[in-house]
């Protein structure tokens, strides 16, 4: 299913916005055409506008395949509410496609039942329309034979990144385990005098109708390059937990370093709600 949409890239603390187009997108992550180069590993937001959702759906991704223009992109934090409006918007467009590709009934020509429609007289004489229906058949079949092509590769791109993405969610699950087991327990004002990038949260309006307010904690694991790399809520209701954690993911972090080296740190990040 395809859909525009918009990656951002936080190069030297200065996000970068390339525009593009998903040639695929499930729960799992995107196939996209981007208008821009990107490097595997690297970690950007995702903004994708599905029709029939209200909000564009706004989410992390880390990027696994590149190949030209094409990127795999690997969904890193989705929430339950995203996958549902994700699964929404594939069966609306699936029985928009179906409602499309129904077949058109005859058209009635008005002829009574055995009587055979009579020809009207031409006005070009015999032979002299040939080269023109010829040319117009080669280039109808030329236009078939590139759109042939144009899908056959993007069904080989979709096949080789579908056919590598066990592997690489396994490799992610093992290399994020790793990475929070080697994690350096910081401080929470130590990590604040470190930020360099901040997203305020969104305050939910359901919360906001059911008089929800608090304040969330929340446990982050920050990557040696300074990105939030995973979000753990620790209390409150899920609408506000999910909010704060859409916030967090976003926010952009000075390495923190031990003797020197960067290094992963986990800490311990609040953010209030009132209504």
């Amino acid at each position: 299913m395809q859909a525009p949409l918009d990656v951002t890239v936080l190069r030297s603390g200065i996000p970068d916005a390339l525009p593009g187009r998903s040639v695929n997108v499930c729960e799992r992550g995107i196939a996209a055409v981007l208008a821009g180069d990107l490097m595997p590993g690297e970690s950007v937001g995702v903004e994708v506008r599905l029709a029939a959702v209200g909000e564009p759906l706004r989410t992390k991704a880390t990027v696994r395949h590149q190949e030209k223009l094409l990127y795999g992109l690997e969904f890193t934090a989705l929430s339950e509410q995203q996958r549902s409006a994700i699964r929404d918007w594939a069966r609306q467009a699936r029985a928009v496609t179906d409602a499309t590709e129904l077949p058109r009934p005859a058209a009635k020509t008005g002829i009574p039942a055995g009587k055979a429609e009579i020809p009207a007289p031409s006005a070009t004489p015999p032979g002299l329309g040939l080269p023109g229906k010829r040319r117009k058949k080669r280039r109808t079949r030329t236009s078939l034979i590139a759109t042939f092509v144009l899908l056959l590769a993007a069904f080989v791109f979709w096949w080789k990144w579908n056919r590598g993405w066990a592997e690489l969610e396994s490799q992610h699950a093992e290399n994020s385990s790793v990475e929070a087991s080697r994690a350096v327990q910081v401080p929470a004002e130590v990590m604040q005098k470190l930020l360099l990038h901040r997203v305020e949260p969104v305050y939910p309006p359901d919360a906001r109708q059911q008089h929800l307010a608090g304040v969330i904690a929340v446990d982050v694991v920050v990557g040696r390059d300074g990105s939030v790399e995973s979000l753990r809520a620790l209390n409150g209701p899920d609408l506000l937990a999910n909010a704060a954690m859409d916030a967090l993911r976003w926010w952009k972090f000075e390495p923190y370093r031990v003797n020197g080296e960067p290094a992963v740190a986990e800490t311990t990040l609040a953010v209030e709600f009132k209504n």
